[in-house]
Parts: structure tokens; sequence; C-alpha cells
């Protein structure tokens, strides 16, 4: 029954969407969204191919120099806003945020009606500066709102949710403006949007200050240096910052130029600009989405690297999927899709966007876990501030690159490569997400890890994790299943085995020996055991010291009571199921046998409830992990 129930939780995706603390939160997110991308993409397709009616000016210019006053904003203000976000209520904010959308809009749709194309790129500026507040308090509010256990799925249905809005109101924006009073449609939708807006921020639940006597800096530079010099007293959430910024370089990079790419190259019209537009966002969050349920409700920071790979591949194969010429005739979307390899060219899109989705969800979990609370607006800040000045150096990019006379597909092509090089930096800088993308393609490639009890170790505060020992990818197993990260304690002969040895390296594996083989690295061995529970990790540790020879359960050892007697913590038994007789284990059956069976072979993971202290012995802990590991999944 337990089993059943745990099933039944881990199946409810949308859960949170039923709920109080978080359905008023999307809807506000959503509308903010949608509306941002009516505006943005109405205004992109009216320049693109209505604007010699309206204006004087070069089409890319105008477009490229939109796209960067918009984010402009969030390079000059961010800083501010993370402050004035972490210092007040945070729906009180979000409620005066939404009441100056619809004073942007007011203006917005009385210059979308006269056709005032300078005035409605002025009005971007205000538009992202509206953004540039509102982020902060979005970011910040589901860590307050949400378990760590729900930081992937909240995260995953957020980024599902703008992207929706994004194709939602990507296709509305061009839908709207193609028509013959385009106009005041679009005018009408974004005032009654920015109104909803409003109207959901009503029900966005108490969200007290964390740190109420914050003094504001108002010196917007002076604290955007700080701001960023904060950002980089912890390391791996700069990086992931840096990360999730270099993915808004290429997202804005697509979502900007596809516009003039589907006139100039493909011979599309504005349909079919949204119809690209569309299948873009619908791979976002598709992979958004996809994300929490590959991430088993964990923080999985290996589906980063399987994000830049898919990035690369596919925005690399956009360039080779161009049509040979372009259509003498303006396309619409039948006969586009019916043209050439164009087919081909749809699904580079979709899935750029899909694994973009993977890459960024991760992150940005990642990023509000390991932050602290009480600066947590001040990180989204800082992390805004170098997203908007990728994105700005995005639009330079564009402008100088083709200025310099290379069509927007070899933008494209540049771009796809540019991103290997980058992910490729990262990760020899953080090789943790290297690591634990190995760990990922170990447990879902080849085994296939059944778990119960995962939610019997504790989201916070030190423990002791003892298992029984199967196979030299044991460590690997539990790694990819529990939800925290776990320092494992290891027989140095194992720890050092090539390739393995990175990995363990990485994940800060304590290496241990026997006393008779190296007492000095036993005494040190626990002594970093001590250290590490001492700062709240979570230790791993497989008592019978030594892998099984024939499949049954060797005695545990004391070292486990001599762990506790030093650090009172307590103990979660678990029980490995399945992997003897795969080719990581001792068994002497024909290694291509085992090489077969261990392949996608079925093996399980069953967790123990904690265990005091006070109640630990090494033949009781014995004992409980016996009984889990003759447990059915």
């Amino acid at each position: 029954m337990k089993a059943a129930m745990e099933n039944n939780k881990a199946a409810g995706q949308f859960e949170l969407l039923k709920q109080k603390r978080f359905l008023p939160f999307f809807i506000t997110q959503f509308l903010g969204a949608l509306n941002d991308n009516i505006f943005k993409n109405a205004l992109i397709i009216l320049i693109a191919f209505q604007g010699a009616e309206l204006i004087e000016g070069d089409a890319d210019l105008l477009i490229n120099a939109a796209a960067a006053l918009f984010i402009l904003p969030f390079f000059l203000f961010s800083a501010t806003a993370g402050q004035w976000i972490d210092k007040y209520e945070k729906s009180k904010s979000i409620r005066f945020i939404k009441l100056l959308e619809i004073v942007i809009m007011l203006i917005a749709a009385f210059a979308f009606i006269q056709g005032y194309i300078y005035l409605l790129i002025a009005l971007l500026f205000f538009m992202g500066a509206q953004s540039t507040f509102f982020g902060p308090a979005k970011y910040s509010y589901i860590p307050q709102h949400l378990k760590v256990a729900e930081l992937v799925e909240g995260n995953a249905l957020v980024q599902m949710g703008t992207f929706v809005a994004i194709l939602v109101g990507t296709i509305m924006g061009g839908v709207l403006i193609a028509e013959e009073q385009g106009r005041h449609y679009v005018a009408f939708c974004i005032v009654l949007f920015a109104i909803f807006g409003y109207l959901s921020s009503r029900f966005v639940p108490l969200t007290p200050s964390l740190n109420k006597d914050l003094k504001i800096n108002w010196n917007v530079f002076s604290e955007t240096v700080r701001n960023i010099q904060f950002l980089k007293t912890n390391r791996t959430v700069f990086l992931s910052v840096l990360g999730i910024s270099w993915f808004w370089f290429l997202g804005a990079t697509y979502l900007v130029q596809l516009p003039n790419y589907t006139k100039t190259i493909l011979g599309g019209n504005e349909q079919v600009v949204t119809l690209l537009l569309a299948v873009f966002t619908i791979g976002i969050g598709a992979g958004s989405l996809l994300c929490s349920w590959l991430s088993g409700k964990k923080i999985e920071i290996g589906l980063v690297p399987l994000g830049s790979i898919g990035l690369t591949v596919f925005g690399i194969d956009l360039y080779f999927s161009q049509p040979e010429t372009v259509a003498t005739t303006v396309l619409g979307v039948t006969e586009f899709l019916t043209t050439d390899n164009n087919i081909r060219l749809v699904i580079d899109i979709v899935m750029t966007g899909f694994f973009g989705g993977l890459y960024i969800v991760p992150l940005m979990a990642l990023v509000q876990q390991r932050s602290n609370a009480e600066h947590l607006s001040r990180v989204i800040a800082g992390n805004n501030i170098i997203n908007a000045l990728l994105m700005v150096l995005s639009a330079i990019v564009a402008i100088v690159v083709l200025s310099s006379g290379f069509s927007i597909a070899q933008l494209f092509l540049f771009v796809a490569v540019l991103n290997a090089l980058v992910a490729i930096y990262i990760y020899t800088l953080v090789p943790e997400f290297l690591m634990r993308f190995l760990v990922w393609l170990l447990i879902h490639s080849v085994y296939h890890v059944r778990t119960k009890g995962l939610d019997n170790v504790p989201e916070e505060g030190p423990m002791l994790l003892v298992c029984n020992h199967v196979s030299f990818v044991d460590a690997l197993i539990i790694a990819g299943c529990i939800r925290r990260p776990v320092r494992f304690v290891m027989y140095y002969k194992i720890y050092n085995l090539p390739i393995l040895n990175f990995i363990f390296r990485t994940a800060k594996t304590i290496s241990i020996a026997g006393k008779y083989e190296n007492e000095t690295l036993l005494n040190k061995a626990f002594d970093d055991i001590d250290d590490a529970l001492t700062a709240g990790d979570v230790v791993c540790i497989f008592p019978e010291g030594k892998l099984t020879a024939d499949g049954e359960m060797n005695s545990f050892r004391d070292g486990v009571e001599r762990i506790i007697n030093r650090q009172a913590v307590p103990v979660v038994p678990m029980a490995l199921q399945g992997l003897w007789g795969s080719a990581f284990s001792r068994q002497k059956s024909n290694i291509l046998y085992r090489l077969f069976k261990g392949f996608k072979s079925s093996i399980g993971l069953v967790v123990g409830e904690p265990i005091e202290a006070r109640d630990v012995s090494a033949a009781m802990l014995q004992e409980k992990v016996c009984i889990l590991h003759s447990d059915t999944l």
C-alpha cells in the first residue's frame, strides 16, 4: 500500500497546479509571459512585413535594436530589483508590478492603433523594466513555497508554462497582426491580459520578506558590481548562472532572427514565421516538462551536458537543412511544409528547443537550491544582469555577423559551434556536471532502476546511509537515485579504478583502506567522514567492507558504530537488488552472458526509515538491510 501511495505521488506531475501556493502565481507569470510575447511578436512582424508602409529604416537593424532595447533594463536595473524584492513582501510587490503592466499596455494599445512603431519600440524598454522586477520575485517565490524535492517540478512547470505562453503569444501576435484590423486586435488583447494578470496576482499567497532590514543601495552601477562579486562567492552558482545566461544568448539569437530567416532564406510568409517560432517554443516547453520526469524529482544536473550536446547537434544540422534556393513565390504553411526538406528543418528547430529545455531547468533549480534564501532575489538579479549582458551581446554579434555579409543561416551555425566550445569550457571548470551525466547515462541506459522509499532520506541535515555491496557501480546507482548529493566511503582499490576514479573524485568520495593495509588512510577516512557529517552532508558507507563474492551479504563491520560514536546522526538503511550477476559484479560466469544480462536489466534500490543514532549497531543494521533486500518493488 505504501509503495502504491509513493508511486501515485511521484506520478502527480501536475499536482502543484491544484494548490493555492502555486496556481495563482503560475497563472500570473503565465499571463505576463503571454502578454510580452503577443506584444513583441506582433511588433517584430509589423516591422518585418509592414514596416516599409509606416516608417523608413532597415528592418534588420530595427528588429535587433528592438531586442536590445527590451533587455537593456535587465542590465541596468536588476541589482536594484533584487534588493527591492528581498526587502519587501513578495505578493504585494508582484501586484504592484502587474499594475505597472496595465499602464504600459494602455499606452502600447494606443501606439498600435495609431501605427507609431517608434513609440512601440520605446515602450519595449519599459516592458523590460517591468519584467526586470518581476524576475527576482518569480524565482525567489518558488523556493519559499516549495520543498527541495519539488524544486525541479516547480521550475519545470514554470519553464513549461513560460514557453507555452511564448508559443500562444507568438501565434496570437503573428496571427492577429496579419489581419486587416490586426493592430486593433493586438491592442485589445494586450490590455485585457494585463488586467487578468493583475486579478490573478491578488490570489498569490503572502510571501514574507526574509531580509526586512536590508538597506537598499540606489546606486545602480556600484550595486551591479557588488551583485556580480557576490555571485562569484559561490563558484557552482556563478558558473550555473553563466550557463543559464548562455542559454538566453542562444535563445535570443534564434527567436530574434527566425522572422527574417523565414522571409529571406525560406521564402515563408507571416504564418510560417509563427509556425517556426511556435515549434521552437513547443520544443522548449516539452523539454522542460520532461526534465522533471527524467530527474526523478531531484535536481539532476547530469541532464545539462545532454542538453548541450543536443543544442549543438541540431543547431549545426539547422544550417545544413536550409533549402538550396530561395522560393520565387511567398510560401504559406502548406506550401512550406511540402517543399524540399523543410520537415527536417522543422525537426531541427523543435529539437533545438527541446534540448534547451533539458539544459535550463536543472541549472535554475540548482541556483535556487545552493543559494542562501535571504539573498536569493539578489542572486536571481545577478543572474538577470548576466543574462541581459549575454542577450545584448547576442544582438551585437548578430548585427556584426549579418553586417559582415554572412547569412542568418551562417549565424545559426556559428552559435551552434560556439555552444560546443562554451560547454566544454564550463564542464572542465565544474566536472560535477560531466560526472552526473555519466551517472545518469548508466542508470538510464545500462540499467532500469526501480526505487522505493526515497522520501525516507530527509531533505536536509547530516545523515549516514548504509547499504549492501554487490558491484563496482553500487555508488553510481545510489548517487543517481538519492535526491541529495552523497559522499561515499569507498575501498581505495575501487576508488582508483580508471575512468571511474574521475567520477569518484568529482563526487568527493572518501577513500578508505583496511587497518593492516594502510592505517594512516583508514584514520584519515574516519576524520573526513566526521568533517562531512559536521558540515551537514549525506555520507554513504558499505559496512561489509568488500564486494560480495557469492551474492550473499557479508557480515557488517563495526566501522559504522565508530562513525556514530563520533557523530550521533540518523542512519538510513538501504538495499540494492538485482545487481548480482551483472558485468560489474564478481560472479564468475561467462562475461558475454554477464554483459548481456546487465544491459537494461531491472535493478532496485529500497530505502528504509531513518534510525536514531542511539539505536544503531552493526548487527541491527545488517538485519534491517537483509529485510529491505527481500522486499518487493
